[in-house]
């Protein structure tokens, strides 16, 4: 987690020249580049915040759609910094020029339905240098009907691995251009929200709707917005076929902390919402605290 910080001056200097760019015609034929097109205020800060050898660590109150109703549950989003191998697409263990520094966000859930609980993880991987696509992305689902788990890989195009206990969903591979995901749109705005394009163009769904919904994997026709109203940014996608809308809230400036999210979705012929509204903030090297006395930071996040 920590690295010397001449290490990533050349990085940080060149992300931070993208945010002088021009920015770009509303009139371009947009294919859906996420860019740093749009004059934003430098933030020498970046460094010190994303770079501390600390991760953040927000906790949320979630109520969540699942089977035509709302379960009351718990959410955490932890962002840190890492050192990525672009090959074999994994944490590297050590230095090495060709490590890509990334933003990684490890979003958990965990609520349950009736007698059964619910623990949803999904991992993403996106390049500092936000003019790349997300590396890789990984979702997992387990509940006591079974596990579902999917991993894409950024190669050539995507590579999709899908497994499932449902014969209606079960195990495949899948091949698909490198169309925006949604996954990444969520390191993204922690980046530089102004630089994705407003517009209508193809998006690929987070793969939490799409394996519980049981939908195609595929690019769904979308429209990304990004509106300022008191003091916050809120981010939305919405998919008019698959009758979902994804609006995310964010603090207007740098580092441009989630304060709370909302997803509207069809569920057994409802429609319904999931919300999830920020409880607690910290920063943490929580993967040195793991002792059975280490908890006063849990306690903090409100999840004990």
């Amino acid at each position: 987690m920590k690295r010397m910080m001449n290490i990533y001056t050349p990085i940080i200097c060149s992300f931070l020249l993208l945010f002088c760019a021009k920015p770009a015609s509303e009139k371009e034929n947009i294919t859906a580049k996420i860019t740093t097109t749009k004059t934003v205020e430098k933030h020498p800060k970046f460094n010190a915040y994303w770079y501390a050898g600390k991760a953040e660590i927000t906790s949320y109150k979630l109520s969540q759609v699942r089977y035509g109703e709302i379960h009351e549950g718990t959410a955490v989003n932890i962002f840190v910094t890492e050192d990525f191998l672009p090959k074999k697409q994994v944490k590297a263990d050590t230095q090495n020029k060709k490590n890509i520094p990334v933003l990684k966000l490890n979003s958990t859930k965990k609520f349950t339905t009736g007698i059964y609980p619910y623990s949803l993880m999904t991992s993403s991987f996106s390049p500092i240098d936000n003019n790349k696509k997300a590396i890789k992305i990984s979702f997992s689902s387990q509940e006591w009907c079974g596990n579902t788990f999917v991993q894409l890989n950024n190669k050539s195009n995507y590579e999709i691995d899908f497994h499932s206990y449902f014969e209606s969903n079960a195990d495949r591979q899948k091949t698909l251009k490198k169309d925006v995901l949604e996954n990444d749109l969520w390191n993204k705005i922690r980046i530089h929200p102004y630089g994705i394009p407003k517009g209508k163009y193809k998006v690929i769904p987070s793969f939490e709707f799409l394996a519980l919904n049981h939908q195609k994997i595929k690019a769904y026709d979308a429209e990304i917005n990004l509106i300022e109203k008191e003091g916050f940014i809120y981010f939305s996608v919405f998919y008019p076929e698959l009758k979902r809308k994804l609006t995310i809230k964010l603090t207007k400036e740098f580092p441009y902390s989630i304060e709370s999210w909302k997803e509207i979705i069809r569920s057994r012929g409802k429609t319904l919402a999931t919300k999830a509204t920020k409880i607690k903030t910290i920063k943490s090297a929580y993967w040195s605290k793991n002792g059975v006395n280490n908890i006063e930071e849990r306690k903090e996040l409100g999840l004990e």
